[in-house]
């Protein structure tokens, strides 16, 4: 297993790039690009177009969200700081999605770190999302593609974050075990060997993060386990004229 990352016999590249303000290193010949914001707007996402959400609209900033509010068919949504913004209902929570009827709704997001990093990646040829929840079926889809793929990290206020990078080592290990895909850079080893510390234990990554101070104090431990709960979907949202829609895998995006 171990030689999968030193594999020169590759037909693509996989990449990871753990901070949005590194992105345009990292982004050239690159043709799809994973958004990752696992607490919580990716995860968010894919939970709501698991309870029937139409598409979601990812916009940079709260007054352009607060133009929905009340519009007939729209959800807005917007958090700043892990916390639901005054005068919406919704934040990034994934739970607040799951029991609700959503069928035909769209959803108006804004948040702190995971819609900046989809407007940022937005001219990307191809743009999906991904959490732990659509681990397995956002990998396999993943392998069949014959694209160079950069697994984008949203990170906390364009900083480094230990969630983000470790899910990216997880679908970096499955597809370099495909044998497939090879990598370059030294921030794609060190996100598989973070994932391989950690995957015995996600919850463990939160116990160990200077920030599960900030979680605790707004309650989110139940939207944390989820978060960190792979294979709940098999959604994967792709981003097409600036919404994400619910990509058909039966067909190539």
């Amino acid at each position: 297993m171990e030689n999968t990352t030193t594999n020169t016999d590759y037909q693509y590249r996989v990449e990871v790039c753990f901070m949005p303000g590194q992105y345009p290193v990292y982004a050239q010949d690159m043709g799809i690009v994973v958004v990752i914001d696992v607490l919580r707007a990716t995860s968010a996402m894919v939970a709501a177009f698991d309870n029937g959400v139409d598409r979601i609209i990812p916009v940079a900033t709260i007054e352009e969200a607060r133009k929905y509010l009340g519009r007939e068919g729209y959800i807005a949504a917007a958090e700043r700081d892990g916390e639901v913004v005054e005068g919406f209902e919704y934040g990034n929570s994934p739970l607040a999605y799951i029991g609700k009827d959503l069928k035909g709704k769209t959803i108006v997001m804004t948040t702190t770190n995971g819609t900046k990093a989809i407007n940022l990646a937005k001219d990307a040829k191809v743009l999906v999302i991904g959490s732990f929840l659509n681990l397995t079926a956002l990998s396999e889809w993943l392998v069949q593609q014959d694209e160079n793929i950069l697994l984008l990290c949203s990170g906390w206020k364009d900083k480094f974050n230990l969630e983000d990078s470790v899910f990216a080592g997880a679908v970096m290990e499955r597809l370099l075990e495909s044998g497939k895909f090879g990598v370059e850079e030294d921030s794609s080893i060190a996100a598989k060997y973070m994932y391989m510390a950690a995957r015995e234990n996600f919850m463990g990554i939160i116990k160990a993060a200077p920030r599960r101070r900030r979680i605790e104090q707004l309650k989110m431990h139940a939207d944390v386990k989820f978060c960190l709960t792979p294979d709940q979907s098999r959604a994967i949202p792709i981003l097409r004229n600036g919404e994400l829609v619910l990509m058909d895998t039966m067909v190539s995006a």
